[in-house]
């Protein structure tokens, strides 16, 4: 009977113990995900409950996906020093979890790469405002291009209409031009006669 239930919990034991996420290397509370070249793209979407402690440092990741270590309740510390975090919208959850940390001096390392205004900056005490601003700015650009890019295809689209209007006008000039010759013709040429007088004719 014991056996059975050995047996049975060595089949499940798979199913409920979390793998190591590839490519990290992991022991029973540590995954060591450092120096993997690891980017926000193929970053794991999951790390094991269990994990106290995660490396993450000297990797290229510009920031951290929303919510990725808020189901870890054994976390203990992250390791993300040495990499090009961009501070821009995206790096808000980052600085978010940061500022709930208790021991914020040990992401004292964890700083902006860009943008050039807010390098060299520790992200855990970024205000809100400084974020958002490079949010509104990108915005602000990206708006801007969009009525350039409004502006330049009413122009065409202007540029279109007057030549068309244009190309109108001579057309018209054009068929009125035609049938006028037309008509001058039908004038010149006198019609044929159906009958005649001979002037030769005696009678």
């Amino acid at each position: 009977m014991k056996s059975g239930i050995l047996l049975s919990l060595l089949i499940f034991l798979p199913l409920v113990t979390p793998i190591c996420p590839v490519p990290c290397k992991c022991t029973t509370n540590i995954t060591d995900c450092s120096s993997k070249g690891l980017t926000v793209e193929n970053l794991p979407v999951a790390f094991r409950p269990s994990a106290e402690i995660i490396h993450l440092g000297s990797n290229r990741l510009t920031s951290i996906p929303n919510g990725l270590f808020d189901n870890l309740r054994s976390l203990q510390v992250v390791y993300l020093q040495g990499n090009p975090w961009e501070c821009t919208c995206d790096i808000l959850y980052l600085r978010s979890w940061l500022q709930w940390q208790q021991n914020r001096s040990l992401y004292r390392d964890v700083r902006c790469s860009s943008p050039a205004h807010l390098e060299g900056r520790i992200i855990a005490y970024l205000t809100e405002d400084e974020i958002v601003s490079t949010c509104q700015h990108w915005y602000c650009s990206l708006a801007l291009l969009s009525q350039v890019s409004l502006f330049i295809l009413l122009f065409l689209q202007g540029v279109l209409v007057i030549f068309i209007i244009v190309y109108l006008q001579k057309f018209r000039k054009m068929t009125a031009e035609a049938w006028s010759t037309t008509r001058e013709l039908d004038q010149q040429v006198d019609p044929w006669p159906s009958s005649s007088i001979n002037p030769y004719n005696d009678d």
